[in-house]
C-alpha cells in the first residue's frame, strides 16, 4: 500500500523543532537524558529499518528478510552461496568464509588486483567486520529506535545495520565465538527517532551509493511533506513519489535537508532525486555497482525500456561519463528517435566497433578481453558467444 501525506500539524511543528538538535548534537554527548540509554540487547529482538536507504543485502534478499520469509541466518547463508557461486565461477573458489581475507604474505606488487563482484565484496567487508568485533569488540553501539510493543520488546536500527548483519555472521558462521548473543546499543524512545539523523549519519559513512543517496533524498522529502512512512519493506515506487515533490514548498526544511545530505547545492539533490526515474533493474544495478550519478543522468533522458541494457554496459565496459552520454544521445536510446526506435543501445555499440574492425589486432584484442575478464577460458567464452552472434548475423542479412 503506497502512503499517503499526513497532514497532522503538530507532528510537523515537532518535526521542525527537532531538526536543528538532530543535525548538530551527536547522541553519545546527550546520554545524560534519561530517556536514552546505553544497553546491551538480545541480537533476535533487534531488526534493521526496512525503509533504511542503504541496502547492505542484495535487493531479492533484502525484500524477502522484511517481508519475514528468511531469518537472519537463512539471509546470510543465500548471501554466502552468492558469493561462493561467483567466486568459483572466477577460479577461486573456497570453503571457509576466512578464506576471503586478503593474505598478506600471499600478495606481490606484480600480481594483478582482484576484480571482485559486489557480492563478494560485500562479503569480504562483513568478515573483516566480524573478525574485528570478535578480536576487539564492539567498539560502536548500534543507534536504535524503541518499538516494543506491550511485554514483546523490538528494537529497529536507525544506524548501524553493517554492525548487526557482521554480529549475526561472526554468531553463526565464523569460527571462536563466545560472545553471549547480545548487542550494544544506544536506545532512543520512539518519538525521538529522527529521520534526519539517519541521513547524517549514512552521509557521513563512506560507501553510500547515488541510488541509496536519491532514496535518501526521497525519505527527507516524504517526511517533511507528511507522508508517513512505512514500518514494513517497500518497493522502489514508494520512494518514486518524491519525484512530484520539491524544497520550493518546505523551505523552511531546504537548509536542514542540503545539510543531512551532506551539505550539498539544491542542482545537486534534485540531480540525485530525479535517478529514481531509472528502471526497477536498472536502479538495482547501479546501486549495486556504485554507479556515479554523473554517469546515470544521461540515462533518465532515455527510454526506460533501455536503462536496464545501458546499465549494464556501464558495468562490463567500465564506461566513461562521456561514453555514456555518447550511447544514450547518439545510439538510438532517445525516444522519438527515427528509424532506430526498435534497436538496442548494446546493438547499436556493436555495429559501431565493427567500423574500427581495422583499427585492432587479434593479440590487442586478447589482451583486452583477458584484462576485462581476468580469466583465458571466460575471454575465449565471450569470443565464441560473439562468433555466435556473427555467424547469425550473417545468415540473417543473407536472407534479406
Amino acid at each position: 500500500m503506497m502512503a499517503r501525506p499526513n497532514h497532522d500539524t503538530r507532528r510537523m511543528d515537532d518535526l521542525l523543532a527537532s531538526v536543528t538538535s538532530d543535525l548538530l548534537s551527536d547522541l553519545p554527548q546527550n546520554l545524560d537524558d534519561n530517556a536514552i540509554y546505553v544497553e546491551r540487547i538480545l541480537l533476535e529482538m533487534v531488526r534493521p529499518d526496512p525503509v533504511q536507504p542503504r541496502r547492505v543485502l542484495p535487493e531479492s534478499i533484502h525484500l524477502r528478510f522484511h517481508q519475514n520469509h528468511i531469518t537472519p541466518t537463512q539471509a546470510l547463508r543465500e548471501l554466502v552461496q552468492i558469493v561462493q557461486i561467483a567466486a568459483r565461477h572466477r577460479g577461486r573458489p573456497f570453503n571457509s568464509l576466512l578464506e576471503l581475507l586478503p593474505n598478506a604474505d600471499d600478495e606481490r606488487d606484480d600480481e594483478p588486483a582482484v576484480n571482485l563482484t559486489p557480492e563478494e565484496q560485500l562479503l569480504r567487508d562483513l568478515v573483516n567486520l566480524a573478525i574485528t568485533i570478535r578480536d576487539d569488540g564492539q567498539v560502536n553501539p548500534l543507534t536504535v529506535v524503541d518499538v516494543s510493543q506491550g511485554v514483546t520488546r523490538l528494537f529497529r536500527i536507525e544506524t548501524g545495520e553493517r554492525r548487526y548483519w557482521a554480529t549475526w555472521l561472526l554468531r553463526d558462521f565464523l569460527p571462536n565465538y563466545t560472545g553471549d548473543g547480545m548487542i550494544p546499543c544506544i536506545v532512543i524512545p520512539a518519538n525521538r527517532s529522527s529521520v534526519f539523523r539517519q541521513a547524517k549519519e549514512n552521509t557521513a559513512r563512506s560507501g553510500l551509493t547515488a541510488v541509496a543517496l536519491a532514496r535518501q533524498a526521497a525519505l527527507l522529502l516524504l517526511t517533511v511533506h507528511g507522508y508517513e512512512i512505512p514500518t514494513y519493506a517497500v518497493e522502489n515506487d514508494f520512494f518514486r513519489q518524491a519525484l512530484d515533490l520539491d524544497l520550493r514548498s518546505r523551505r523552511e526544511y531546504t537548509d536542514a535537508i542540503l545539510s543531512a545530505m551532506g551539505g550539498i547545492k539544491r542542482s545537486q539533490f534534485s540531480h540525485i532525486k530525479n535517478l529514481l526515474r531509472l528502471s526497477d533493474e536498472a536502479l538495482e544495478l547501479a546501486d549495486r555497482h556504485a554507479i556515479e550519478e554523473f554517469k546515470l543522468r544521461y540515462v533518465i533522458a532515455t527510454a526506460s525500456e533501455y536503462h536496464a541494457e545501458i546499465m549494464r554496459q556501464i558495468i562490463d565496459f567500465n564506461l566513461s561519463a562521456k561514453q555514456v552520454k555518447e550511447i544514450c544521445e547518439g545510439d538510438g536510446a532517445q525516444q522519438g528517435h527515427d528509424s532506430s526506435d526498435d534497436i538496442s543501445p548494446s546493438a547499436m555499440k556493436m555495429a559501431k566497433v565493427t567500423q574500427a574492425i581495422n583499427a585492432t589486432t587479434p593479440q590487442e584484442l586478447a589482451r583486452a578481453l583477458m584484462h576485462q575478464e581476468g580469466d583465458a577460458s571466460v575471454a575465449r567464452a565471450r569470443l565464441q558467444a560473439m562468433r555466435k552472434l556473427l555467424n547469425e548475423a550473417e545468415n540473417y542479412l543473407s536472407a534479406e
